[in-house]
């Protein structure tokens, strides 16, 4: 498998149904949107880029399976699946709030080998494939040099149905406004993780996420030098619904600040 050239005819393919998102978001108003579950939303939008993403990437490897947030398709391969998330950051698109993606993953018996982000208001493609590098457009990138909390900038992403850990969380949010330069909350996961990847975000954490949100991203902070796990220091980060990425120098001071504040069970 030549995963340059699946992850250079992919990102074809992640540009064209970008083109098709920033078309209807001059047409779209709220009466499109629905509401999977609390907090939830979905528009004609997301389940049609779905489905432009899924016919343009069948063709690259047709025997690949597909996982994908609005389920527009059910297949599963037995050696090769994407990890697909038409649009990720629904609610900024449906407030106008110019910060969502497209985010795209290919495993092979489980392994990531290619991940792609598509920051569409920027046209910033983030994108790498097994054996290769990161780039931003054309750019290689890394993880920033941040070797602690004091240095870094830190992304996160609050609970928005998720509620059981709320007051831990913000336990831990709030130590973090004292110890870190600052909080960032974009509303895409997938950006998140892309901005560890280039070093403009240091430390990237969130819970009660899913495989289509972070596939792509952790798979770019991990090619960029980065470290990515779940709130355990475990690697189940695609199912187990948590995640940290950051560097290497400073994982250790902040997964150990995570897991003092956030007990489970």
């Amino acid at each position: 498998m030549n995963y340059q050239n699946i992850c250079e005819k992919a990102i074809a393919v992640v540009r064209e149904v970008g083109n098709f998102i920033l078309e209807e978001s001059s047409k779209f108003s709220l009466n499109d949107v629905e509401t999977k579950s609390l907090n939830s939303f979905v528009t004609y939008v997301d389940k049609k880029a779905e489905e432009r993403l899924v016919k343009g990437l069948s063709e690259l490897i047709p025997e690949a399976g597909f996982i994908t947030e609005e389920e527009t398709i059910r297949k599963k391969g037995d050696e090769f699946n994407w990890i697909i998330d038409p649009l990720d950051g629904t609610t900024n698109f449906i407030h106008k709030v110019p910060v969502f993606s497209i985010s795209i993953a290919l495993t092979q018996n489980a392994e990531t080998v290619v991940g792609i982000v598509l920051e569409l208001n920027r046209n910033e493609c983030f994108s790498s494939y097994k054996g290769g590098k990161v780039y931003l457009n054309n750019n290689e990138v890394r993880v920033s040099e941040a070797a602690t909390i004091k240095e870094s900038l830190v992304a996160t992403g609050f609970p928005y149905y998720d509620f059981g850990i709320l007051k831990q969380y913000m336990s831990l949010i709030e130590e973090l406004a004292q110890k870190s330069q600052g909080i960032r909350r974009l509303g895409s996961a997938a950006v998140d993780l892309a901005y560890v990847a280039c070093g403009r975000f240091d430390i990237f954490f969130e819970h009660s996420l899913n495989p289509w949100d972070v596939a792509a991203g952790a798979f770019l902070v991990t090619q960029a030098g980065g470290v990515v796990t779940d709130f355990s220091g475990g690697s189940d980060y695609l199912s187990g619904r948590e995640i940290i990425a950051c560097p290497g120098p400073v994982y250790k001071e902040f997964q150990t600040l995570v897991d003092s504040k956030i007990k489970k069970g």
